[in-house]
């Protein structure tokens, strides 16, 4: 990545649409990972994860909505040390007359409607983020997204009152999904802040 490109002030969007991208070493269907500091929080973007096809894809146009589950996770290593994790809830629907979806984020209850599948899948990654406080600018650390559907029986144990249990959520991805399950896992590093191109800070939810 180009030192002087990594340290200039870019928009949102422009980093989005710029595939400054890492290989990811360890991968289903994710393709590449792009990262992105905004001074606070760690983004990241995915323009090559498709989750809204295949199996999802055809619930949701059956009528039903489809639940999905991430992690964000920062390593102090690449022996896997976990530094911080982010957990957050996709919740997807589908209009069957307009062909278009709908996204409710479910920490924040922000929602998002009429979006086609590349944009809805778009909106899901743009508003994941981890806090990245505390993490001197010249430290290598590694980096994990999982992504995975929830099944009712799943969801009652990771979701509840007080929020998502990050304990039920570790679980969850430590096992294999089931046969009606789809998850996505990108692992990249190592990373340093200093070398991630900055954009502008924006609200979101520190982990």
């Amino acid at each position: 990545m180009n030192s002087d490109f990594a340290h200039r002030q870019i928009s949102r969007r422009s980093w989005l649409l710029a595939g400054l991208t890492v290989p990811l070493l360890s991968a289903r269907s994710t393709g590449n990972l792009s990262f992105a500091f905004d001074g606070d929080d760690l983004h990241v973007a995915a323009p090559q994860l498709h989750f809204l096809s295949g199996r999802p894809l055809a619930r949701l146009q059956d009528g039903a909505t489809v639940v999905f589950i991430s992690q964000l996770t920062i390593f102090r290593d690449d022996r896997g040390t976990v530094w911080r994790r982010n957990p957050e809830r996709l919740t997807v629907s589908y209009d069957v007359w307009e062909e278009k979806f709908s996204v409710i984020l479910g920490s924040t209850n922000r929602r998002v409607s009429r979006l086609s599948a590349s944009a809805a899948e778009t909106w899901c990654l743009s508003n994941l983020a981890i806090s990245a406080l505390g993490m001197e600018p010249d430290q290598p650390f590694w980096f994990r997204l999982d992504l995975r559907t929830a099944d009712p029986k799943d969801l009652s144990a990771v979701v509840g009152d007080p929020g998502i249990s990050i304990s039920a959520l570790i679980e969850l991805f430590s096992r294999k999904p089931g046969a009606d399950q789809d998850q996505w896992t990108g692992y990249a590093g190592p990373l340093r802040l200093s070398k991630l191109p900055r954009i502008s800070a924006r609200r979101t939810r520190n982990g």
